[in-house]
């Protein structure tokens, strides 16, 4: 991997993350992503750098239920040092149920709440970052989860969202239900559900939930898509360390980015075509792993990848359309071949912004969400159904 220095920066500093009783040195979180924080990539992204790493978002009713699928999304390598889980759920009893089995079968060492996902498949049945809006039904999940995850002394945090557009903001309000509940740290993404994750995240925002709860650890999550901007955000916000999602996509390497740039170093990953072609190999061999070896899932999975890994890098069009669609880790060689092994890395073309960011759209919500803060008797009927059976988000 090229190495290149960058001017020199202050160490920053900022202490290790304490979550409990797990300490993270680099105070750097991998956001869950579905459908790409498995444990291929998280085992990419430690390879790199320190942190914690967080799994792909699990539904509470699918892992009561143990779905194949669940089970396989809450695996963990026997390498990984923390094994975080993330859980989304709309009902206490569920929430819970599936937080007591976590703990009961000693599956998970940390676990996050998610009262951040924008998907309308999830806002719609009152989920994600629609929740939070509904006071009484997030006290009784973070509270009811809080307490499970008390028993097996595993630290439980939230993630979540300003609120759900800018004329209904949630974040402190939930942010104190949290700490008052007993969580661990609450991360902000600062951006609402209306946003999606277009326009700029709101780092002003970040800061005033820092400033609103000084007694636990506030993480920043939002528009991090270099070293440099995760130590802009801690300067300007004050927070105890940052949550990094569409950044690290197709650049695993962001975290010894990130490591070193928190360390005061002035090292940084600027790879070549060659060594991303590596890199993306290596990524498909693992993912055939975690597939259990079905190599035709595998590469489907890893498809979504190849726009991210060769962002501003010279791959002529046909090349990219192939790539795309690569069936067999034989084939994907292949494709990798025809590359100009000696590119160099291609500059800023290669940086910023990945992902779809989407366009701000007004949340789909359920009906007479937002008439008050309460649940209604037909919400409240309607919640214990409401659990997906899928992940997403």
């Amino acid at each position: 991997m090229t190495v290149v220095a960058t001017p020199p920066a202050p160490k920053l500093e900022l202490p290790p993350l304490k979550l409990g009783g797990i300490t993270v040195d680099t105070p750097v979180i991998l956001a869950p992503m579905a459908g790409i924080t498995n444990s291929a990539f998280r085992r990419l992204c430690r390879e790199y750098g320190g942190g914690m790493y967080v799994a792909e978002m699990v539904t509470s009713r699918a892992l009561v239920e143990r779905t194949p699928e669940s089970l396989r999304i809450i695996s963990h390598d026997e390498d990984e040092k923390v094994r975080s889980v993330q859980l989304y759920g709309v009902d206490p009893v569920t929430v819970g149920a599936a937080v007591r089995m976590l703990v009961e079968e000693d599956r998970a060492d940390h676990i996050d709440l998610n009262f951040g996902c924008p998907v309308p498949k999830v806002t719609r049945r009152g989920g994600g970052s629609a929740l939070p809006w509904k006071i009484d039904l997030f006290t009784s999940i973070v509270q009811t989860a809080v307490k499970e995850a008390s028993k097996g002394g595993i630290p439980l945090t939230i993630k979540m969202r300003k609120g759900i557009d800018e004329d209904h903001l949630t974040y402190l309000d939930a942010g104190r239900i949290a700490r008052d509940a007993g969580v661990a740290a609450v991360a902000l993404h600062g951006r609402t559900a209306a946003q999606f994750y277009s326009g700029q995240a709101d780092w002003s925002a970040i800061a005033r939930l820092r400033e609103a709860l000084p007694d636990i650890p506030v993480l920043g999550n939002g528009d991090i898509w270099s070293a440099e901007d995760a130590v802009r955000m801690v300067r300007e916000t004050g927070v105890d360390g940052v949550v990094v999602g569409r950044g690290c996509q197709g650049r695993p390497w962001l975290f010894g980015d990130l490591q070193a740039a928190f360390e005061g170093s002035d090292q940084r990953h600027r790879p070549g075509l060659r060594e991303v072609a590596e890199g993306v190999y290596r990524h498909a061999e693992l993912m055939v792993e975690t597939f259990g070896n079905d190599e035709y899932k595998a590469l489907r999975e890893i498809r979504k990848h190849m726009a991210w890994y060769f962002k501003g890098y010279v791959v002529g069009g046909e090349l990219r359309a192939k790539l795309a669609t690569v069936p067999t880790l034989e084939v994907l060689r292949e494709y990798l071949d025809e590359l100009d092994m000696d590119s160099p890395y291609p500059g800023v073309d290669s940086e910023g912004p990945r992902g779809r960011a989407g366009s701000p759209k007004k949340p789909a919500l359920p009906k007479d969400w937002l008439v008050s803060r309460q649940l209604n008797a037909e919400q409240s009927a309607d919640i214990s159904a409401a659990e997906l059976d899928v992940s997403g988000g």
